[in-house]
């Protein structure tokens, strides 16, 4: 932390949002709102970096009432701006999209349903509703989705394919997809059994490292914190990486100091120290 600027426009932050900014239950700590909105007053580049698809992202921002800003959503595939002004065709209001990218998860779904018939699938579109095999479990998803059969799920328009199990415990579920040898594709496990499948090579680092070009701040500059195997890559990659206290070893290892557990405003403490 010693090696980064103080809150400022020569600060940027990433913050992985589930159990990170907000609880598991989404619940959000008025100390943790506070450091955010400080950072903001002061001119530092928040960024939400997620792995929810754009309405996830939207409610959070709400809950949060942030300013319009950046956010990397669906683990890297899409950036938006959210602007309040916005209103375009077949996305978000209050969004604008700044980058994408997509593929065709056919064979992942023909995997997943051929080894994990009980699985429940979910295909993210770059723009549109939501595609599932099924329902999933009530308050899992936000936003539109219309079930659809699973033969039609698959298409070139895919951010991210989701696979829940609510029937295995994440190892199960990790050991399941570990056996299906699935290539040219990234996969993380949540903190229950769901996983999300992004395009090959595609990552929050990798879309967060665009932005940092495009405002020219040094690497050294970079403050991510997370709590989840999808925050790997950009606790890695960032000059500051911090893993919250509640997270696996995999992650703590990934980073280059930890902080408290969400419960304890762990991501309030790592803020208020550059205040």
């Amino acid at each position: 932390m010693s090696s980064l600027p103080g809150a400022g426009p020569e600060l940027m932050v990433a913050l992985d949002l589930d159990g990170t900014t907000i609880g598991h239950d989404t619940s959000l700590s008025p100390r943790v709102a506070e450091a955010i909105h400080a950072h903001l007053n002061m001119g530092t580049h928040v960024i939400m970096a997620t792995g929810r698809g754009v309405d996830g992202m939207m409610l959070v921002a709400e809950q949060l009432e942030m300013p319009d800003g950046l956010s990397v959503c669906a683990n890297g595939a899409l950036t938006f701006k959210r602007d309040k002004q916005a209103n375009e065709p077949g996305l978000n209001p209050g969004t604008r999209l700044l980058d994408y990218v997509t593929f065709n998860p056919a064979a992942e779904i023909e995997a997943v349903a051929t080894h994990i018939p009980d699985a429940l699938l979910a295909v993210e579109p770059a723009w549109g509703p939501r595609r599932v095999s099924a329902e999933f479990p009530p308050g899992e998803l936000t936003g539109q989705s219309i079930v659809t059969p699973i033969d039609s799920l698959a298409s070139d328009d895919a951010t991210r394919l989701t696979v829940r199990a609510p029937h295995l415990s994440p190892e199960e579920l990790q050991d399941r997809i570990d056996n299906l040898g699935l290539n040219g594709v990234e996969y993380a496990i949540g903190w229950t059994a769901w996983l999300d499948i992004s395009p090959e090579g595609v990552s929050k680092a990798t879309a967060l490292e665009k932005l940092r070009m495009e405002h020219s701040i040094s690497l050294s500059s970079v403050l991510t914190v997370g709590d989840g195997d999808n925050d790997i890559g950009m606790l890695a990659w960032a000059g500051t990486g911090i893993s919250m206290g509640d997270a696996t070893p995999k992650v703590h290892r990934a980073a280059n100091a930890r902080t408290a557990s969400v419960e304890d405003d762990g991501l309030a403490v790592v803020l208020e120290r550059l205040l």
